[in-house]
């Protein structure tokens, strides 16, 4: 017979959520290197990911406000279309 080890937490779960977050955060570093080559959704896909999973609040800010920049670039996408502004109160 053996004696029962003690319950000991398994960390592997974790690591393995820790390098899929820090996978991403790379290929998000990418897409946002490159803004010219890649599309608006994957950016904005990228950015969002900056915004929550940045290391520091600079690039958390950088991916917000490029955010807002792209949403300027398409203004149908965000629901702001020149009928909307005009003859308003």
């Amino acid at each position: 017979m053996t004696i029962p080890l003690p319950y000991r937490k398994h960390r592997q779960p974790e690591q393995a959520r820790q390098d899929w977050i820090d996978e991403r955060l790379r290929e998000a570093r990418i897409v946002v290197g490159d803004v010219v080559g890649h599309s608006d959704h994957l950016l904005r896909l990228a950015c969002n990911v900056l915004v929550q999973h940045g290391e520091t609040p600079t690039e958390r800010e950088d991916a917000r406000i490029l955010l807002v920049v792209i949403d300027a670039r398409s203004p149908l996408r965000a629901g702001r279309d020149r009928s909307d502004r005009e003859d308003r109160p």
